[in-house]
């Protein structure tokens, strides 16, 4: 069983988002592969293997955080693309099959990966009792995102406001089923971003998550509608950071960014 960890959603290393990378000819217990995630310890490991030419889907994959299975996820899902075409094992765009339904990721010549996500249905909610105190912020908006996501999003004053959270970590496991998607309006369009984010997810084992494909597919539709374009540039705002472009094409959502492959190693046991 060869590991790779892939930094997604950058074009160095040591940025991004590193995610554990396992290529098999078939799914083992679940156990199994959340001991494997446990032991990678990043947010997420994907795990692929070959499906019979002919399907819907050209790979079956699944995301474990060290401590869970997940339905959704962006960096791990760029971090597998990656895999697949610099090691050859698939040629042009791939079609996944998982929880979320058949995910498409698509080389393009800048070497960039994009991603094709379901939107995440935004519904606006009141911010719950205790939610400013948890994060530390007081929310200009909030909207629930969904079954996929499970999160909370929430828009506050400033990216100044953004890059200063320092939540209760704890306390916020309280509000949603994952986690919390903070985010503001950037202060400067002309920096080369739109707006900035950072994501929170102690529900599944990740007190702050690097960069997050999978939040961008509720920050696209909440941005685009404020911002009048279709695309646009996040920046996640964490101390690896990293950004994502984004385009809303209704009830689908284009992600795109870049990987680079900086550990391969081999499962001894």
């Amino acid at each position: 069983m060869r590991i790779r960890i892939v930094d997604a959603f950058t074009d160095r290393p040591f940025a991004g988002n590193p995610a554990g990378v396992v290529l098999l000819d078939a799914f083992p217990d679940d156990d199994r592969l959340q001991k494997v995630a446990m032991e990678v310890n990043h947010a997420e490991t994907a795990f692929a293997h070959r499906l019979p030419a002919g399907g819907g889907a050209d790979w079956a994959l699944r995301w474990f955080t060290p401590v869970t299975e997940v339905a959704l996820c962006g960096h791990a899902t760029l971090a597998t693309a990656h895999v697949l075409h610099t090691t050859g094992a698939h040629q042009g765009p791939v079609r996944f099959a998982t929880r979320s339904g058949v995910l498409v990721a698509t080389p393009r010549e800048d070497g960039s990966v994009t991603l094709d996500f379901p939107t995440a249905p935004l519904t606006p909610v009141e911010a719950p009792a205790g939610v400013a105190e948890a994060l530390g912020a007081e929310p200009r908006a909030v909207l629930d995102t969904g079954p996929n996501l499970g999160d909370l999003l929430v828009e506050v004053a400033d990216e100044r406001t953004v890059h200063g959270l320092a939540p209760d970590h704890k306390a916020l496991a309280a509000h949603s089923e994952r986690g919390i998607i903070a985010t503001a309006r950037a202060d400067d369009p002309a920096g080369g971003y739109d707006y900035v984010s950072r994501c929170f997810f102690p529900n599944v084992g990740i007190d702050e998550d690097p960069v997050t494909g999978s939040a961008h597919t509720a920050l696209a539709p909440f941005w685009s509608e404020r911002l009048g374009r279709p695309g646009l540039t996040g920046l996640q705002a964490s101390p690896r950071s990293g950004r994502v472009r984004t385009e809303l094409r209704g009830e689908r959502t284009l992600l795109s960014g870049r990987a680079v492959t900086v550990i391969e190693g081999e499962l001894l046991v």
